[in-house]
C-alpha cells in the first residue's frame, strides 16, 4: 500500500469492519478498498480472532484514507467523533442523507447529524452554511442558526430563506 497521506482515522469495529468499508466505497464516488489484512495464529491468545479473518481494511473514500480494524467489542463508536460530508446541493444532501442514514439510529439525528448502521457519526453539511454563519452576532446567522437547530436533514432552501428573512 502506497501512503497518501500521514494521518489517517482509524475506525474500530467489532467484526464488521469488511462490511463497512464495502459500504462505504459504495456510497462515495471516487472510492475503494485498496488492501485487506487478516489475523494469523501469531497473537490468537490476544487477539481470540481466527487466523484468516479480516483485521484491517484501508480504504479510500473521494481520496481520503481510511482504515477500518476489526477490534472486538471493546470499544463503540459516539458522537464525539464524527465524519462532515459538505455538499454542494440539496441534491447531494438528500442523497448522502438518504444512503448513510438507512439502518442507522434515527433518535441522533439532529442539525444534519446521523448514525449510520454501524454506529458511526456523519454529519451531511451545505457547504453554504459556513457562509451563513460567519458573523454569529449577525441577524441573519442568528436566524439561520435557529432554523437549524429544529431539522434533522439540513435544508437550503429553509436555511437561505431564514438567512434572507430582514
Amino acid at each position: 500500500m502506497q501512503l497518501k497521506q500521514r494521518i489517517a482515522p482509524c475506525l474500530w469495529f467489532d467484526s464488521q469492519a469488511e462490511q463497512a468499508a464495502t459500504f462505504y466505497v459504495s456510497v462515495f464516488k471516487n472510492s475503494r478498498i485498496v488492501s485487506v489484512s487478516r489475523f494469523s495464529d501469531v497473537g490468537r491468545e490476544i487477539h481470540q480472532r481466527p487466523a484468516g479473518s479480516v483485521m484491517t481494511v484501508a480504504f479510500e473514500l473521494d481520496g481520503q484514507s481510511f482504515v477500518a480494524l476489526n477490534g472486538g467489542p471493546v470499544f463503540k463508536f459516539n458522537e464525539a467523533v464524527s465524519l462532515h460530508v459538505y455538499c454542494e446541493n440539496q441534491t447531494e444532501i438528500d442523497y448522502y442523507w438518504n444512503t448513510l442514514s438507512t439502518g442507522g439510529d434515527p433518535s441522533a439525528q439532529q442539525c444534519g447529524w446521523l448514525k449510520d448502521q454501524f454506529g458511526l457519526s456523519w454529519q451531511i453539511v451545505p457547504m453554504v452554511l459556513n457562509e451563513i454563519l460567519k458573523d454569529h452576532n449577525s441577524d441573519r446567522a442568528q436566524r439561520a442558526m435557529e432554523a437549524m437547530l429544529h431539522m434533522k436533514k439540513m435544508d437550503i432552501a429553509e436555511l437561505e430563506r431564514a438567512a434572507a428573512v430582514s
